[in-house]
């Protein structure tokens, strides 16, 4: 959504609205008991008595509940509920007082900490960096943090009844749009380009934010930008009239699948996206929104709107006529709650119209509005506060040393180690005590360009740059900027020469930040901005065969080429958009410290060069991400990053080397660190077709783990491979018999800029006639 300002699937049972919840016979009493015992939590809102009406009875089943609070509701009380959805003037989601229900702001933005809210709060990595770190576990702490954060600033905006944007508990995030071209403006946001990854990592983040307790959500996910959407923001046209012309085959094979990961995760709801898939509004889609995502998949949450979505379904599709038609093409499509761009008489105000036409019946208001409140209920609004343990988190928990410590711990997880040549780094700490460092660049001193778009705000005192984190290092630290913004239009060669020129070791800080790449604003090519290849160039002249370590921080690929090849650059390092840790984070890594050797992996592929970057319009998958790449090799490759010490694969088994049509792979492997150092692998498999009936990527990942191995040790690891990670689309999904390579290393086979260790590989047969893969 413009920077301005779900429910679980059926087969999750206890997550269902229609199903009684377990252990809940006694809550009534024990409810009361509680109330009169500890009183009224920071979380809560307003002082009804409890329970005044049905819907307020945590003894009762959630559906019962839900019927209830619903036929209280008057048809303009419906309207207004999912009219409201937040952003400026249009929300929150007004109070009902005559039943005791608050207001609601579902307008809030968690992609990695609780961004745009009012008040300080942790930054953690932008999320394609946390995407490089290949860690699950790492992404559900993340996100559990986040939600920690979340929570405990809504119990305070909610007692002192601030109910405006972002101070809700219902996040737009994680961001699941593929980074199929490097040069879109919001690659920062998503986890890269492959589906597996996307989806495994959602699934981590979804589960973390919204937490492990049986009753109670601590805040809800929601996946965004369904669907089909990963640029133009701007170049060559813009994002708000564009249609996605999609091939059904890459529709479903690279588009979806990280969605389905985040229904079956539980995710509370979804984004409908701003474009049109093949000339449909994405938000007045029912392919999309009704018959694939709550038909074929179950999803029972609700369908919000991107801000201004539903305006533009006529002001820049040109769909429909008039807001009429756009309430009623988008609500029987599917969408349940209108994010308007501050507009008081938005799309869904126009709803009672509708209903008095016939073109919108009062049970499918009823239907759009339900998981709206099963939503708020499964947050804890409706039941007695202190039946809630997220109720009793408070303003201590925001930037905790807990969350800082962690801030830094995925930093240094996220960095991707590019370029380590002559063992360049790590720096030797023994022998820093009078050495000379130069930190120039724009990117040495700058906070702000340091964190990337949707960014939380936290304390000055938190923010580390790679100036302010290499003087905490014994050495003597010389700053020169050589120039002041990410554009570098303007250039001091004289400031940089002359701090290069003196230092014994200089680290050169480029990238782009989002005064280059961000919401809305793509970038024309791979170049390094403005003057930042000559900044580097004079810095390495200067240091007269000093080490020079490039530090790279930015999104979209850039075009490094000179610096991989130059044997004046010793290290490459790609750092993202660390954010507050970023500082403290690359002295750790330089110099190499226990759980600081580098082990991030790149999420996306670099190209060489324009000549390899397709039209960013064209949606088509051929030539584009690994998985279809084209015969030239990259500049680096997804899923590429060296390491300070060495790894070494052996033994691979896979087992049955002859399966049945419907039965999953179990793969083993054994992993040895060969090198000095204590260090992480992440191990990679990869899949390839031998035959297949429809066209397929070259290889597909379908399994990962970040292990961390001591020198000198091994590891035996263990993978399943499901029957459905080798299904293929021919109109529908299906599994079909064949030969099959399974492909296991800490890298893709047959990389040009590669790893040191081998990737290994082993053929295996599936047998049987080939099926739909819903009778497996």
């Amino acid at each position: 959504m413009p920077r301005r300002a779900a429910l679980p699937p059926a087969r999750r049972r206890a997550a269902t609205p229609g199903a009684a919840v377990p252990g809940l016979a006694g809550l009534r009493a024990a409810a009361l008991l509680l109330c009169a015992a500890l009183g009224a939590g920071p979380g809560r809102a307003r002082p009804t008595p409890f329970p005044r009406f049905p819907f307020q009875d945590p003894a009762l089943p959630w559906h019962r509940r839900l019927d209830d609070l619903l036929g209280r509701l008057s048809p303009a009380e419906l309207v207004l509920q999912v009219a409201r959805g937040g952003a400026m003037g249009n929300g929150p989601a007004p109070p009902v007082p005559r039943l005791g229900i608050g207001p609601y702001n579902w307008n809030t933005e968690c992609l990695r900490g609780d961004a745009e809210a009012p008040g300080w709060a942790t930054a953690f990595p932008q999320a394609l960096g946390l995407a490089a770190a290949f860690s699950p576990e790492l992404i559900y702490r993340v996100a559990n943090a986040t939600a920690t954060e979340v929570r405990a600033k809504h119990n305070d905006f909610a007692a002192a009844g601030r109910y405006g944007d972002h101070t809700g508990l219902s996040c737009f995030s994680p961001v699941l749009n593929i980074m199929r071209h490097p040069l879109w403006g919001r690659n920062q946001e998503t986890y890269g380009e492959d589906p597996f990854l996307s989806g495994e990592l959602a699934r981590s983040f979804v589960q973390g934010l919204q937490g492990q307790h049986p009753r109670y959500v601590k805040a809800s996910a929601g996946c965004k930008h369904f669907s089909v959407h990963g640029g133009p923001e701007n170049i060559p046209v813009s994002r708000l009239s564009f249609d996605a012309k999609v091939l059904e085959r890459d529709w479903r094979t690279t588009f979806l699948p990280q969605f389905q990961a985040c229904v079956r995760a539980g995710s509370y709801s979804f984004m409908c996206s701003y474009n049109r898939i093949n000339g449909v509004p994405a938000c007045a889609n029912k392919k999309l929104l009704t018959d694939i995502l709550r038909g074929e998949w179950g999803f029972e949450g609700y369908v919000v709107s991107d801000e201004g979505a539903l305006e533009l379904i006529m002001l820049g599709h040109h769909y429909t006529r008039t807001f009429l038609e756009t309430a009623v093409a988008s609500m029987n499509a599917g969408c349940n709650l209108e994010l308007s761009y501050g507009m008081r008489n938005n799309v869904f105000m126009h709803i009672p119209q509708a209903l008095a036409m016939g073109n919108i019946t009062l049970q499918m208001l009823r239907d759009r509005v339900r998981p709206l409140f099963y939503t708020r209920m499964r947050l804890g609004e409706f039941d007695p506060p202190a039946m809630n343990p997220y109720s009793a988190l408070d303003l201590s928990a925001v930037q905790s040393p807990e969350h800082r410590n962690l801030s830094l711990e995925a930093a240094v997880k996220s960095f991707v180690l590019l370029k380590n040549a002559r063992g360049t780094l790590p720096l030797r700490a023994r022998d820093l005590p009078g050495k000379r460092l130069a930190v120039v660049g724009p990117f040495a001193d700058n906070p702000r360009v340091l964190f990337g778009d949707y960014a939380p705000v936290p304390e000055p005192r938190y923010i580390y740059t790679p100036r302010r984190g290499l003087e905490t290092l014994p050495a003597n630290v010389s700053f020169a900027a050589g120039c002041r913004e990410p554009q570098c239009q303007q250039y001091s060669r004289a400031e940089v020469v002359g701090a290069a020129g003196a230092a014994d070791v200089v680290v050169v800080c480029l990238g782009t930040g989002t005064d280059v790449e961000t919401e809305a604003k793509d970038r024309r090519d791979l170049s390094l901005p403005g003057h930042q290849l000559q900044l580097l160039q004079d810095a390495v002249q200067a240091a007269a065969g000093h080490p020079v370590i490039l530090l790279l921080f930015n999104a979209g690929p850039l075009d490094v080429s000179w610096a991989q090849a130059h044997e004046g650059v010793g290290a490459i390092l790609a750092c993202f958009f660390p954010a507050q840790a970023t500082g403290l984070a690359v002295a750790r890594v330089l110099l190499g410290e226990v759980g600081a050797n580098p082990a991030g992996r790149l999420p996306a592929t670099w190209p060489a060069g324009m000549h390899q970057v397709p039209p960013m319009e064209n949606y088509t998958m051929e030539g584009r991400t690994y998985r279809y790449y084209g015969q030239e090799a990259p500049l680096y490759p997804f899923g590429y990053g060296l390491s300070y010490t060495t790894f070494q694969y052996r033994d691979l088994v896979l087992s049955p080397p002859v399966l049945p049509i419907c039965a999953n792979l179990s793969v083993s492997v054994v992993l040895e660190n060969t090198g000095q150092r204590d260090g992480e692998e992440v191990v990679q498999l990869y899949l390839r077709w031998e035959q297949s009936s429809v066209p397929v990527p070259r290889w597909q990942l379908v399994a990962f783990r970040r292990v961390a191995v001591p020198a000198s040790w091994e590891t035996k690891l263990s993978f399943q491979v499901a029957a459905e990670q080798r299904a293929v689309w021919a109109q529908d999904w299906r599994v079909e018999p064949g030969t099959f390579t399974l492909f296991a290393g800490g890298q893709q086979p047959g990389q040009q800029t590669r790893a040191p260790s081998e990737v290994l590989s082993a053929r295996f047969t599936v047998t049987g006639a080939a099926r739909p893969l819903r009778g497996c």
